[in-house]
């Protein structure tokens, strides 16, 4: 909800989130996808990266449905301020979130979350291995339904495919380490 708006729901999980420098307010197809995810994960007491975050909206959501840390990472340092600035909005603990630049967080997570391009996902997919845990959950959009197939291809050399959630034309992809 922009932070001039009253939240429609005030007993539901309310994101204060205003659009400015940085992608993701939630309403593209890929970003409700993963939030519809996160949203019905269990996200008790787990570490989580929001890789590609953005404005935040996934590192802040995954806060606060549940999750004890999350590292949000981009290449982009105004992705970086965005989510600064919209933690400060909802009030969310700095020691539960840490941000910065790929090269900075050498984290074993629970769960990696990216909604990021093809191609860029393709080329993560050993980075993204080494930042989980072995019980480890990787979570990826930001592709076609017709580029599904081919980053489960690219992908199943480092993990087991376990689901595809579709909306609008774009996918969720939910893979585990083997």
């Amino acid at each position: 909800c922009p932070s001039w708006l009253t939240p429609p729901d005030p007993n539901a999980v309310n994101l204060i989130l205003d659009p400015g420098l940085a992608f993701g307010t939630g309403t593209h197809p890929t970003t409700s996808l993963c939030l519809q995810w996160l949203d019905q994960a269990d996200l008790t007491n787990k570490s989580l990266i929001d890789y590609g975050c953005g404005s935040g909206i996934l590192a802040l959501a995954a806060l606060k449905l549940g999750a004890k840390s999350v590292h949000a990472i981009d290449i982009d340092p105004q992705a970086l301020q965005a989510t600064q600035n919209n933690a400060e909005f909802n009030a969310i603990a700095s020691n539960q979130l840490t941000m910065g630049f790929p090269e900075s967080t050498t984290a074993c997570v629970n769960i990696l979350i990216a909604n990021i391009l093809l191609a860029p996902l393709i080329s993560l997919r050993d980075t993204f291995k080494s930042l989980l845990n072995e019980q480890g959950i990787l979570v990826v959009s930001g592709i076609l339904d017709e580029q599904a197939a081919d980053l489960i291809r690219a992908y199943q050399e480092c993990f087991l495919h376990q689901q595809t959630i579709a909306l609008n034309g774009w996918s969720l992809l939910v893979f585990r380490l083997p």
